[in-house]
């Protein structure tokens, strides 16, 4: 959202930020680097990890976070109302009952929210750290695409050039590795074992694609109603959270009602269990701060250097990551169009500015 500001004064502290909010930009983005990179080498390590008793629900995982960011956000509005539980409760009336048709166009991306959710558990199921961060980007090409076709957005040549850069990156780190040799040599347990290992790393694409999918959907229309309507970034989120709280309430009990009924709705927390929910909630949170205070290269920044740190950590730490020159390549050219991406040509005679 780019608003337009009453005075000159208002310009002058936009273009010449102070040094609080320029602190804060760096933070926020240090906050988004660390998030992003534990969440995925967390939730991986979470879902592979070999322990006794049932292994943790996804779907209950999912409800969890959602709880935790409606807790969150409201105390959040709480604390922006001068911690007056009087003025917060008429906020929330105001915003979320009075205004029931602003707030039920909300359950359409809290919905597919919840699904994206769901189908990263499901990816990271089957992928390594390191290819779900590279695939995963496709989510900047989905995102462009609906935003040419919902929101009649224009992409500039770069733009389109990143894109190209993308889609040839993300084939690469897909690119099976060179198994020559290897067949005369495999015995019949090892060959069964690789077309085990290939047919679960197809379940984690194809999650990992649909999960792209959803996310550029979901974001575009989401940014659609931020266009049309003025709110609290902390309400809009607590209004997600409650329609994300019923949907995933609604898969985990279609999905998983046996296992529930059976187990319990917690079973197999741990530890580790609950940094997925805490990270998973608090990334919202963090890319909503992020989109405040920084701009479009920066985030790109903090995107790519999570990929960097999350290749270099599951190579040396969870040893189910074996890169190859071809992954490395798609990589590059990975972080290579996130910048070109949010690259910007700007005349030197015009001055852009950008909330």
């Amino acid at each position: 959202m780019t608003p337009s500001p009453s005075s000159d004064s208002e310009v002058s502290k936009m273009v010449l930020p102070s040094s609080h909010s320029s602190r804060l930009k760096y933070v926020s983005l240090g906050v988004l680097v660390l998030q992003t990179t534990s969440l995925v080498l967390t939730m991986r390590y979470s879902r592979t990890l070999n322990e006794d008793g049932p292994r943790y629900l996804a779907s209950s995982a999912v409800v969890s976070a959602e709880v935790l960011k409606i807790f969150t956000c409201t105390l959040l509005v709480f604390m922006e109302n001068n911690f007056s539980c009087r003025a917060m409760n008429q906020l929330l009336k105001e915003e979320i009952v009075y205004k029931r048709s602003q707030t039920l166009k909300l359950a359409i991306p809290a919905g597919i929210y919840t699904l994206q959710n769901n189908l990263l558990y499901v990816a990271l199921s089957n992928l390594d750290a390191a290819t779900y961060q590279v695939t995963y980007q496709l989510k900047i090409l989905t995102t462009a695409l609906f935003s040419v076709s919902m929101l009649g957005k224009k992409m500039g040549l770069y733009q389109w050039l990143s894109l190209l850069f993308l889609m040839a990156g993300v084939t690469l780190v897909q690119w099976p590795a060179d198994s020559e040799g290897d067949s005369e040599g495999d015995s019949e347990g090892d060959t069964e074992q690789k077309i085990l290992c290939a047919g679960s790393q197809f379940v984690g694409l194809i999650a990992v694609l649909m999960a792209c999918v959803s996310s550029g959907f979901a974001g575009v229309y989401f940014e659609k109603i931020l266009k049309e309507t003025e709110q609290s970034v902390w309400v809009r989120n607590i209004q997600l959270s409650f329609f994300g709280l019923i949907f995933g309430i609604g898969g985990m009990i279609v999905y998983d009602g046996q296992r529930v009924k059976q187990w319990g709705m917690f079973q197999g927390y741990s530890v580790i269990t609950g940094t997925v929910v805490v990270l998973q909630a608090v990334g919202g949170l963090v890319v909503a701060v992020v989109i405040k205070y920084a701009d479009n290269i920066l985030k790109g920044f903090a995107t790519s250097l999570s990929i960097i740190v999350s290749a270099v950590i599951s190579y040396f730490m969870l040893e189910d990551f074996n890169p190859t020159r071809v992954f490395f390549a798609g990589a590059v050219l990975v972080i290579a169009a996130t910048f070109l991406y949010g690259y910007e040509h700007k005349p030197a005679s015009s001055t852009t500015i950008k909330v």
